[in-house]
């Protein structure tokens, strides 16, 4: 009788216990691969409840992360914190030999991102970045066509609508408070889009030219924004999203020379898409997918195999990089290169 290879159990740690983390950490909880050992996060009564509804014992529940990756023998941690703890998380976890499953953004600067890039693809450490684009199939075949593909795409649009109109009413939400956020919509919520058309186009962007809204006087909490991204191969893409709206709305349509492939969303419910081929005729070869257990079933296959998992360090510096330059243009009111920006970014986009 054939036996089935059997991993040890992934001990993973979780930082960050509010809604996007519990439902991270119920994964790492719920697959037979791992164990969710232990807990992070500032807030003493949120870490209070989620121990109780992840079953993580008093013993293993920690206000302080770092206190966390010190006193237990985790294998991984998942980051589910506000997006200006990124950086330092990772690279705390990267100091101890440990593999991590962060949330988008990678970081909120480029430089940031950079330095968590070059640690990671010079260590044995796995990190992979939370877009969850990256496991959806019509994704994923879309990126065959071209990334993977022999197809050149010639015209992109991508649009994302959201309501964060009580946060800049109130401004006392975490995405709100500079150091935490380190963006408005673009950078926390339209940064899904800026990373699904560089991952399935595998195009190298040079220009970015963005109008951009922001909400305060120093200009870092964007409401809105119309971004031109031009590249290299000749393909432009034009990039909206908006905060200001009542509800959410998604979509990246991608042209070539012999048809289109249109990705859509709605609400917060899986991505579909359907092909359109050069006689103008539909097909909808995409299939759904289960993806409960999807991103923490890709982070295990990847701890365990060693290989990339599906949304790299580098996939996530990308995307800093073409979302920091529309704010940087936003900013300057014109047209920037990427290359003046960033003297690493051929380096990058390789």
């Amino acid at each position: 009788m054939e036996t089935q290879t059997k991993f040890p159990s992934v001990a993973v740690g979780l930082v960050g216990v509010g809604s996007l983390g519990r439902r991270l950490g119920r994964q790492f909880v719920e697959l037979p691969r791992s164990e969710l050992v232990a807990l992070s996060d500032v807030d003493g009564d949120g870490l209070a409840a989620a121990g109780l509804e992840l079953d993580v014992p008093v013993s293993s529940r920690y206000e302080s992360y770092e206190e966390m990756l010190d006193k237990e023998p985790l294998d991984a941690v998942a980051i589910a914190t506000p997006n200006g703890l990124h950086y330092d998380q990772t690279m705390a976890a990267l100091d101890r030999d440990v593999h991590v499953l962060c949330e988008k953004p990678l970081a909120t600067s480029v430089e940031d991102a950079y330095e968590v890039t070059q640690r990671v693809e010079t260590s044995d450490c796995t990190v992979m970045v939370g877009y969850q684009r990256h496991l959806n199939p019509a994704y994923k075949l879309a990126r065959e066509r071209w990334a993977l593909g022999d197809r050149e795409p010639r015209f992109i649009t991508g649009e994302i609508t959201h309501d964060w109109r009580s946060y800049y009413d109130e401004m006392t939400d975490w995405r709100m408070d500079a150091d935490l956020s380190g963006g408005g919509h673009l950078l926390n919520v339209g940064t899904h889009v800026v990373d699904a058309i560089l991952w399935s186009t595998g195009l190298t962007p040079t220009h970015v030219n963005a109008y951009v809204d922001f909400h305060d006087d120093d200009e870092l909490f964007d409401r809105q924004s119309s971004t031109i991204v031009e590249f290299e191969e000749g393909a432009v893409a034009n990039v909206s999203d908006t905060g200001v709206v009542a509800r959410t709305r998604e979509h990246v349509h991608v042209w070539d020379e012999e048809g289109a492939v249109y990705l859509e969303g709605h609400e917060w419910d899986d991505r579909t898409g359907f092909v359109i081929d050069s006689d103008g005729t539909e097909h909808r070869p995409y299939q759904g997918y289960d993806r409960r257990l999807s991103k923490g079933t890709a982070f295990l296959d990847a701890v365990e195999t060693g290989e990339d998992p599906p949304a790299t360090v580098r996939d996530g510096l990308k995307a800093v990089i073409v979302t920091m330059a529309a704010y940087e243009s936003g900013r300057q009111n014109e047209r920037v290169a990427l290359a003046d920006l960033y003297p690493f970014v051929d380096d990058v986009f390789q």
